[in-house]
C-alpha cells in the first residue's frame, strides 16, 4: 500500500515552508504546554493545522499523510497494543515483515516510536497526520464507549512492574470497591510507572471543567500526558485508589491531606509524597516521586565549578559557625546539603538532622521526622538535639525566629549547623535572618558562608548544536569576549532526551564567604546590595556569571540561564 502524501505534487511539497529552529522550538513548547497543534497556528502565521503540521514535517524530515486514504489491515490492529493508540493519540497503517509505519499526530512525541518499538519488537518508521483525523481513525475501527478505556488498560496477559510495599486497607464502601478494580489499579500503576521511568520529579493530576489532565514535572518543566477522553469516568476511582496507597482517608473529600506511598518499581524502591487539595471541580492530587536507587549524593556531581567547590569543603569542615543553602523550592537545597553531609560524615563525628519531611534515608546519620501534631517543631527538635552531644547538626529551614537563634546558640556552644533559608540571593540572608528577630551581631559573627543556588537543565550530548550567535542574540551582560574560545551550543532534541532537548539538571552557585568586611556591613544592618557588592568585590561570582560558565563549557543553553536567574 503506497502511502498518499497531503501534497501529492513534488515541486509543491519542496516549496513548502522550513520552520527555523527558535520557530521549531516553540512549535515544541506550545504543543507540549496546550496539548494541541492549533495552538501554534496563529503564532506560526499559519492559515490553518495542515500548512502547520507540514511546515513541521518539512524541517524534521517527516511525511505528512491522508489518513482518509488510508485502509489499515484487521490482522495489524489485532497484534497491535490497543493501550498504546490510546495513549499517545496514534494509529498504525501499514506493516511489513520487519517494520511499522506509525501515524502519530504530535510531532514532538518520540516517547510513541520508542512504546511501539518496544513492545512490537520492530523497527517504526514515523508519518504525520492531522490530530482529529487520528481520532477519527480511532473512533472508526476501535469505537468509542464504555468498553474502550477497559480495552485499553485491562491487559491481563501482561504483568504489571509495580509492588505497592506495606498492607493496603479497603471498606465496604463503593469507593473502595471501585479503586480495586483490576482496570483502575492498571491504569493508577501504570501512570506512577511512566512516571518513574521518564525520571518526573512530580505528577500533577488535575482535575477541569474539560476533566482530567496529567501533566509530569521532568527537569523542572511540566510537560501534558496524553490521556484518553475516556478517563474522565475513572476520575474519582482513580483519586480514591490513590487515597488507599497513601493510607488517606476515602471519604473526605473537603479538606486537604497528606499522606506517602512505598512502591518498588523493577527492583527499585520509590517514595512517592501525596498531597490532595479539593479544587473547584474535584480533588487535585500531586505526588512527588523520590527515587533512592536514582540518587547519589557528591559535590563533585552536581554541577559545582572546582573554585566553588574548593570554598565550599573548607565551609562545611569548619569546627562551628552556621552555613546556608538559599533558593526557592525545587532548586536543589536538600541535594546540596545531603552532599556535604556525605562528604564530612565519619566514624569521629556525630550528626544529626531534623528535617520536614526526611526526603531520603542517609546511612550512619541520625534523622528527625518533625511532627507539628505533638509538638515536635524545628526548634523544639534543636533544644533536644543539643542534649545529644552532636558535632554536626542539619535544620532542614530556619522559619521563624525561634528555630533562628537556636541555631545561632547550637553554633555558639561549638556546633556546626547547616540549614536552608527562602532569599533570591546569598546577600539576602543576613537581612532575613534580622528581620526575623536575631541580632545582627549574632547573625555576623555566627553565619560563615551562604550558597545561593538554581537548577538548569543540561543539553542533551547526543543532539546539542553548536551556535555561533551574533553580538546583538546575546543578552547584555553574556561575557562576549569568550565567544570564539569555546563553542556555545542551542537544544535540538532527539529521541535520546525525548525531543526537549535537554536531559538531567545540574546547579548554578554563587558562594558569599563572610569575610571581616561583610561582618561589619552586617553588624551595621547595611543593606543588601551593599554586602552583595563587598562579596563580588572579594571574588563571589553571582548565579547569572555562573549560569555564563556553564554556557561556554556546552553544559546548557543560554534561555536556560535567562529563566532561572535575573541580571545583576
Amino acid at each position: 500500500m503506497s502511502i498518499a502524501l497531503r501534497r501529492s505534487e513534488v515541486a509543491e511539497r519542496d516549496s513548502t515552508r522550513h520552520l527555523t529552529i527558535p520557530e521549531l522550538r516553540r512549535a515544541r513548547q506550545i504543543i507540549a504546554t496546550e496539548g494541541q497543534l492549533a495552538s501554534f497556528v496563529p503564532e506560526g502565521g499559519f492559515s490553518n493545522e495542515l500548512e502547520a503540521l507540514n511546515a513541521i514535517g518539512a524541517t524534521l524530515g517527516l511525511t505528512v499523510v491522508d489518513l482518509s486514504k488510508e485502509t489499515p489491515e484487521e490482522s495489524l490492529l489485532n497484534d497491535f497494543p490497543v493501550r498504546l493508540i490510546h495513549r499517545y493519540n496514534i494509529f498504525p497503517i501499514r506493516r511489513t515483515e520487519d517494520s511499522i509505519t506509525l501515524a502519530v499526530s504530535n510531532p514532538f512525541d518520540v516517547q510513541a516510536a520508542d512504546a511501539v518499538a518496544e513492545a512490537t519488537g520492530v523497527f517504526v518508521e514515523i508519518v504525520l497526520a492531522l490530530p482529529h483525523e487520528v481520532g477519527a481513525m480511532i473512533k472508526s475501527h476501535l469505537g468509542v464507549g464504555a468498553q474502550t478505556l477497559d480495552g485499553l488498560i485491562a491487559q491481563t496477559e501482561e504483568s504489571s512492574d509495580i509492588e505497592v510495599i506495606g498492607d493496603l486497607e479497603f471498606d465496604e464502601s463503593e469507593a473502595s470497591t471501585m479503586a480495586q478494580e483490576a482496570s483502575v489499579v492498571r491504569l493508577v500503576n501504570d501512570i506512577l510507572v511512566e512516571a518513574v521511568a521518564a525520571r518526573a520529579s512530580d505528577i500533577h493530576m488535575e482535575v477541569q471543567a474539560t476533566g482530567l489532565k496529567i501533566r509530569n514535572r521532568i527537569d523542572g518543566v511540566l510537560q501534558t500526558q496524553p490521556v484518553p477522553p475516556e478517563l474522565n469516568r475513572f476520575q474519582a476511582a482513580i483519586i480514591s485508589r490513590l487515597k488507599i496507597m497513601a493510607h488517606l482517608n476515602i471519604a473526605e473529600k473537603r479538606v486537604p491531606q497528606d499522606g506517602r506511598i512505598k512502591i518498588r518499581v523493577s527492583g527499585r524502591e520509590v517514595d512517592i509524597r501525596v498531597s490532595i487539595i479539593p479544587m473547584l471541580h474535584g480533588e487535585s492530587v500531586v505526588m512527588r516521586v523520590l527515587d533512592k536507587d536514582a540518587m547519589s549524593f557528591s559535590l563533585s556531581g552536581i554541577g559545582m565549578e572546582d573554585d566553588v567547590n574548593q570554598q565550599f569543603q573548607k565551609l562545611i569542615r569548619m569546627p562551628h559557625g552556621i552555613v546556608l543553602v538559599t533558593g526557592p523550592t525545587g532548586s536543589g537545597k536538600t541535594t546540596t546539603l545531603y552532599s556535604s553531609l556525605a562528604e564530612i560524615k565519619s566514624e569521629r563525628n556525630k550528626i544529626i538532622t531534623t528535617e520536614d519531611p526526611i526526603e531520603y534515608q542517609l546511612e550512619g546519620i541520625n534523622q528527625i521526622q518533625v511532627n507539628h501534631k505533638v509538638g515536635l517543631t524545628f526548634a523544639a527538635s534543636l533544644r533536644s538535639i543539643l542534649r545529644h552531644d552532636p558535632d554536626v547538626v542539619l535544620v532542614g529551614e530556619i522559619r521563624d525566629f525561634e528555630t533562628a537563634e537556636n541555631a545561632v546558640q547550637a553554633s555558639l556552644t561549638g556546633h556546626m549547623v547547616f540549614s536552608t533559608l527562602h532569599t533570591n540571593d546569598a546577600a539576602g540572608a543576613f537581612m532575613r535572618l534580622v528581620d526575623m528577630g536575631v541580632e545582627p551581631f549574632l547573625v555576623a559573627s555566627t553565619v560563615e558562608g551562604i550558597m545561593a543556588q538554581r537548577l538548569v537543565r543540561t543539553l542533551c550530548k547526543e543532539c546539542r548544536q553548536p551556535w555561533v550567535p551574533a553580538t546583538t542574540d546575546l543578552p547584555d551582560d553574556f561575557p562576549v569576549d569568550e565567544i570564539g574560545k569555546t563553542p556555545i551550543y542551542q537544544p535540538q532534541g532527539c529521541r535520546q532526551c525525548r525531543g526537549t532537548g535537554y536531559s538531567g539538571r545540574l546547579g548554578i552557585y554563587e558562594l558569599l564567604e563572610t569575610n571581616d568586611e561583610i561582618r561589619s556591613l552586617a553588624n551595621d544592618r547595611t543593606g543588601t546590595d551593599s554586602i552583595r557588592k563587598a562579596a563580588m568585590a572579594a571574588g563571589m561570582k553571582t548565579l547569572r556569571q555562573d549560569g555564563w560558565r556553564k554556557v561556554l563549557k556546552g553544559r546548557t543553553s543560554i534561555d536556560e540561564v535567562l529563566r532561572v536567574t535575573k541580571a545583576d
